[in-house]
């Protein structure tokens, strides 16, 4: 009997309640590693609820911080903070799954259901050998990132240990969307630096697109489809999340350029830099949380904009957190469909699932109901502009780790809520709602059906 098969059979409870309280357990892991004095600078001392707010942003791969990282977390700190945001950013399941193997143990029935969920899989079918493929990639990604970071920081840091520690750091923070950094100010140092923050936009790339894409990408560079294959074809789920991906970052970069165009911020910048500004602003709202500027020097209409971009966040089976892409593609699609008439949605030659449909609305929902009852309970709570306040709560929620500068002085109360959106925000809606549904039961009765007026 493995530990996944023990942990059911003790604590009776379902799959996904397990793997939520891994996740809760890895909070409280990460709270107490990062609590140790041995991590800190001279000086530091941390209360409970800071740590914890750090703790649960690196597991849930935020961002969003309450004190100064930089400040706060020295060299052997800034390495134990990058393993924490591994942890969450592969995956509960991905690294407890590839440490179970390295002792020679075998994934039972359980723990492949586990990994089914956390994984958002249709079948047990080659789970086990997914996640291993999962690690594989993100871990090659973090590898090359991390030697071409570091070569370039040895021209910006004065020893190479300092240009490696910043370089590793950057690149497992850029390929798990964190919005950690340990410059103390972001990119904002690099935002004249065209390479670095090219680079950084590939990194934010690949793990926020989904790990299913990278995997159906790999394969086709490979060649794997010509075994039995001659002709390759990506998913309907590879094809909608690429291109609903790039057609929001395209679109968050045209609209900042036109609604910024005669901003301030961007007065006395030249057409390049305008671009560059533009499409980084757009790429990392997605679910990056780094920043080149300081994202308050912003008009209204556009933080309205990234707002939105925040709570769709990233792809499924991703390092991101909010609604995700998929959601928001079918939502809009459906929308369209309705109003051509049609009572199917179909598109790249396939015809979507009524039960995706209805999924996606039932998402979309319960998180603009979360997301408005957070800002309501904030804007009792804390004395900051609503604009402000929508802004921290659709970060914390789309795991992205923007802010207006607001997170060091949230009362307690307010800390709270964050970390119970970041919590949600990378656990995802439907794990938040199966953990409180209660047991389900098939229906013994029906009554007669009735049509009720909608809109």
């Amino acid at each position: 009997m493995n530990i996944f098969s023990k942990i059911f059979k003790v604590s009776h409870l379902s799959t996904i309640r397990i793997i939520v309280l891994f996740y809760a357990v890895a909070v409280t892991f990460s709270a107490g590693l990062l609590s140790i004095p041995f991590f800190h600078n001279e000086g530091v001392d941390l209360s409970f609820i800071d740590i914890l707010f750090t703790a649960v942003s690196a597991v849930s791969v935020t961002g969003l911080t309450v004190v100064s990282t930089a400040d706060t977390f020295n060299a052997a700190g800034s390495i134990a903070l990058a393993f924490v945001l591994q942890f969450g950013g592969i995956g509960i399941m991905t690294l407890g799954t590839f440490v179970w193997i390295l002792l020679g143990k075998r994934i039972g029935l359980r723990g492949r259901q586990l990994i089914q969920i956390d994984q958002n899989r249709a079948t047990l079918n080659g789970v086990v050998l997914l996640l291993l493929k999962i690690l594989k990639i993100v871990l090659l990604i973090e590898l090359v990132g991390t030697i071409v970071l570091s070569v370039y920081f040895l021209s910006y840091f004065d020893t190479w240990q300092e240009a490696l520690l910043q370089g590793f750091f950057a690149a497992i923070s850029a390929t798990t969307n964190a919005g950690f950094d340990i410059t103390g100010s972001s990119l904002i140092p690099f935002a004249d630096d065209y390479f670095v923050q090219f680079v950084n936009i590939i990194l934010l790339t690949l793990g926020a697109i989904g790990f299913p894409v990278l995997m159906e990408l790999q394969d086709f560079l490979r060649g794997d489809y010509n075994k039995g294959n001659p002709r390759h074809s990506f998913s309907l789920f590879t094809k909608l999340t690429t291109l609903t991906f790039f057609a929001l970052i395209l679109v968050g970069w045209v609209l900042i350029l036109i609604l910024e165009h005669h901003a301030a911020f961007f007065a006395d910048k030249t057409w390049h830099e305008r671009l560059a500004y533009s499409l980084f602003q757009s790429a990392t709202t997605r679910n990056g949380g780094l920043a080149t500027m300081d994202v308050s020097e912003f008009t209204t209409p556009t933080l309205v904009m990234m707002c939105v971009l925040m709570f769709i966040g990233a792809s499924p089976s991703s390092v991101g957190g909010g609604i995700r892409t998929t959601t928001f593609a079918i939502m809009l699609l459906a929308i369209y469909n309705f109003a051509k008439g049609r009572t199917s949605i179909k598109v790249f030659g396939r015809e979507l699932e009524e039960e995706d449909i209805i999924r996606s609305f039932i998402v979309i929902t319960t998180a603009a109901m979360l997301c408005v009852t957070a800002i309501i309970l904030m804007a009792y709570i804390e004395p900051f502009p609503l604009l402000q306040i929508a802004f921290e709560v659709s970060s914390a929620f789309g795991t992205t780790g923007l802010s207006m500068g607001i997170t060091p002085e949230l009362s307690t109360a307010g800390k709270c809520i964050i970390i119970f959106l970041m919590f949600v925000g990378r656990i995802g809606i439907f794990s938040f709602l199966f953990l409180i549904r209660g047991r389900v039961t098939s229906e013994s009765y029906h009554y007669p059906k009735e049509k009720v007026i909608i809109g």
